[in-house]
């Protein structure tokens, strides 16, 4: 069994890494130039993280077996992805989806 110093360590230890790889491109990069074509490349990777964690939420693992649908995140994805079109507004969009979620979790 790990004694508390080893756990308080790895806790720490965690968060120095966690930190400087979110620190440390920042830094970089302030000091490079990228070509217009990496930056037009870039802004597609939070629209790619979005929609890759939205596809995974929509089904429901079962081992040896196809997955099925997760019906209540598909129901809460109709509108939020129609105010995801109209707004653009990562804020919007988030509140949505969670208020919509909710309320279909309640009357179910």
């Amino acid at each position: 069994m790990p004694s508390n110093k080893f756990i308080i360590i790895t806790i720490i230890g965690c968060g120095i890494v966690t930190w400087l790889s979110r620190i440390l491109p920042l830094v970089i990069l302030k000091h490079i130039n990228l070509s217009k074509k990496v930056v037009e490349f870039l802004n597609f990777v939070p629209i790619a993280i979005m929609a890759s964690l939205w596809f995974e939420s929509l089904f429901i693992q079962h081992i040896g077996h196809l997955p099925s649908i997760n019906y209540p995140n598909l129901l809460a994805s109709i509108p939020t992805v129609l105010s995801a079109i109209l707004t653009k507004n990562l804020l919007v969009i988030v509140f949505v989806g969670v208020l919509t979620l909710s309320l279909i979790n309640i009357l179910m």
